[in-house]
């Protein structure tokens, strides 16, 4: 019996990638088995290929879908008019959305070498998007003076791997609030900038 009795795909696939993440996350892409997957969600082994043509395939599900909700949620975020402002804007932005997905976060730093080369091509392009939305802001500011930055694409890179470092060492209910992180964060990268 491949299927439990009364599973919804639109139920258990979900599942799965919860349970895929939270066990990658946790023991490492390479550690985890289809049998480990399936057996946290309740189903036969074979029940799984029903949802996904291997755990590569299930790998690149979970980095993409992060992907795309990243950039999906950062277009719908309103934009300021100076540059100094949608900086602001992006820092806080990555802060908020990130710390709501710590294992997202972590597979797709961690886990992103354990992708066939297409699929590592495709994660690579959207992660590309994103890192153009932050240097756009940065050309920007530095075009008319408000910020001074000798490279705009080092500057881009060494902000997003400062801001997503929160997630390595943030805990809800540590000593600093969300708030406070944020605001810390924000005058780091805002001198980072020579704003």
């Amino acid at each position: 019996m491949a299927r439990k009795s009364g599973s919804h795909s639109e139920i258990t696939g979900p599942r799965i990638r919860a349970e895929a993440q939270r066990l990658f996350a946790r023991h490492g892409f390479a550690a985890v088995s289809m049998r480990q997957i399936a057996a946290a969600v309740g189903l036969q082994a074979g029940a799984l290929y029903l949802y996904t043509p291997d755990k590569e395939s299930l790998l690149f599900d979970l980095l993409k879908g992060h992907m795309d909700d990243l950039l999906a949620a950062w277009a719908a975020t309103p934009r300021a008019a100076s540059p100094l402002s949608r900086l602001e804007g992006f820092v806080r932005f990555h802060i908020r959305f990130n710390l709501d997905r710590a294992e997202a976060v972590f597979l797709s730093y961690m886990e992103l070498r354990n992708l066939g080369p297409a699929n590592f091509a495709t994660i690579e392009a959207l992660r590309r998007a994103y890192e153009d939305e932050l240097e756009a802001i940065l050309r920007s500011g530095q075009a008319e003076g408000s910020f001074m930055l000798p490279d705009t694409k080092l500057a881009t890179l060494a902000i997003i791997a400062m801001l997503t470092g929160v997630n390595t060492w943030f805990r809800e209910g540590g000593r600093l609030s969300r708030a406070t992180v944020e605001e810390i964060y924000w005058d780091m990268v805002r001198k980072a900038a020579g704003a």
